[in-house]
């Protein structure tokens, strides 16, 4: 992931014989800041070259983090400071923006900042406030969470997502306006009828597939050829039609896909299992790579959600079906066909650790076109779960802290069977009652990263000024 670029502007005193007297003492916070962030090995922080204490300084600071590109600013406090300068800042610097104040209590920085503050919301400037001790690791824990959720919101702007398909099988919840998104996230919709895929799979180059398919055969688990579902032939189609869909996403510019598949593709050419798992992968047979959000059923709030959990960690993400609640072990089965990358069968960046833990297994009877399914059970730990969704056309965001729990091989093969043993699971203990969630959820896809990024999804909610609500 590139770094997060931050801009750091400092404010004083406006008069000028204050403002001279204890200009060092705030250069020494303000490069405190800037080290501490740099030590996260994150972000990339943009200071200003003067502690502002006249408009002219607010203005022009501001206006070079634009210039330098920025993803948000943090106002830094550690004296009094006159509001009004925050204020003119606020006009030209790229916002959201942290107002910090420094632990200083000679001078009265905190003062500063809540004067400051208020200005900010008597004018409508979305804002955040944290005080403390950068060198505190939770208050720079406070920080960096808003710092990844400022800039996913920036990241996202200027993106493309390549729809290929349409609405699949009447799903309302897996379609959204293009004019909603752009207003809301400054994000466009590239529409790309499927048949593309079937087109350009065949223009695959033959080496590649040949070295896929060898690099797949000898790494994979087990693959199951049953020779009618899952033949050679067929997972040779399914290699291509990876290859068709990141060539078109590279040459069109797309930032994150989905794509429809049922029932046109799954019953007539093969299923985009291989494809959608690869995508989502940080690696494939050519080595390692950057990750591409793909989502199935043409996901659109679904890959939406993806992309924002991949922005804020960095890492690959998952797409899941809520498929049935486990009453015995008290936990939920993440169960869909196609996107649970490999990553998460050993969650580990080497597909040495994980491709030995995945089989592909034939596809059932949902899609008779065929194809490997990419199984694997999820490794454990700590995930937090996410799903945008929209009630009477706005947007809310459901944020779902939980665990993938370890079951012993045996018992996990039970469960899997006992739903859909060909397709990968995830067995997922939320800290909401089912019930309470069930009541209140409002897709059957949910959407998962390895950590506990409740907080920058929270502040990601609040940036973009839609409803939230934290299952916990």
């Amino acid at each position: 992931m590139n770094k997060r670029k931050v801009g750091i502007l400092t404010f004083s005193d406006g008069r000028e014989s204050v403002h001279r007297e204890l200009e060092r003492l705030n250069r020494k916070f303000q490069e405190k800041l800037a080290a501490a962030l740099t030590a996260t090995g994150e972000v990339t922080p943009v200071v200003g070259r003067e502690i502002i204490w006249t408009p002219e300084l607010a203005r022009n600071e501001a206006t070079r983090l634009a210039n330098e590109g920025c993803e948000l600013t943090i106002f830094n406090f550690a004296i009094w400071s006159f509001p009004h300068l925050a204020v003119i800042a606020s006009r030209f610097a790229p916002g959201p923006f942290l107002l910090f104040s420094n632990i200083n209590p000679r001078y009265p920085g905190m003062v500063g900042m809540l004067a400051s503050a208020g200005a900010l919301d008597q004018i409508g400037a979305l804002h955040g406030r944290i005080s403390g001790d950068i060198g505190d690791e939770d208050v720079l824990r406070r920080v960096m969470a808003f710092i990844r959720a400022g800039s996913t919101v920036a990241r996202l702007r200027g993106e493309t997502y390549g729809l290929f398909g349409g609405r699949p099988m009447g799903m309302y919840t897996a379609v959204a306006n293009t004019d909603q998104w752009m207003s809301l996230f400054g994000i466009d919709v590239e529409h790309i009828d499927q048949y593309e895929i079937v087109r350009r799979a065949e223009e695959a180059p033959a080496d590649e597939v040949e070295h896929a398919f060898a690099w797949l055969t000898e790494k994979v688990g087990k693959i199951r050829y049953d020779g009618k579902q899952l033949t050679p032939e067929k997972l040779k189609l399914q290699i291509k039609s990876y290859i068709a869909v990141r060539e078109m996403a590279r040459e069109k510019g797309l930032n994150f896909l989905g794509i429809k598949g049922q029932p046109e593709l799954t019953n007539n050419f093969v299923t985009m299992d291989v494809t959608e798992a690869f995508l989502n992968d940080p690696y494939d047979w050519n080595g390692p790579k950057g990750t591409v959000v793909t989502a199935t059923e043409a996901d659109m709030d679904g890959a939406l959600t993806m992309e924002i959990l991949k922005h804020i960690t960095g890492e690959p993400t998952m797409f899941a079906d809520l498929r049935h609640y486990d009453e015995e072990l008290g936990v939920f089965d993440l169960c869909n066909s196609g996107n649970h990358p490999s990553y998460f069968a050993g969650h580990s960046y080497d597909p040495d650790d994980n491709l030995p833990r995945v089989e592909f297994y034939p596809q059932g009877f949902y899609f008779p076109a065929g194809g490997a399914s990419v199984r694997h059970i999820a490794a454990p730990g700590k995930v937090t779960m996410a799903r945008l969704a929209r009630r009477k056309g706005e947007y809310w965001l459901a944020i779902v802290p939980g665990e993938f729990i370890h079951l012993p091989r045996d018992e996990a093969e039970s469960k899997a069977e006992a739903t859909q043993i060909e397709w990968p699971h995830a067995f997922a203990q939320f800290e909401v009652a089912p019930e309470e969630f069930l009541s209140e959820y409002d897709s059957n896809h949910i959407h998962a990263a390895y950590g506990d990024w409740t907080e920058e999804l929270v502040w990601i909610a609040r940036i973009l000024g839609i409803r939230y609500r934290v299952f916990a």
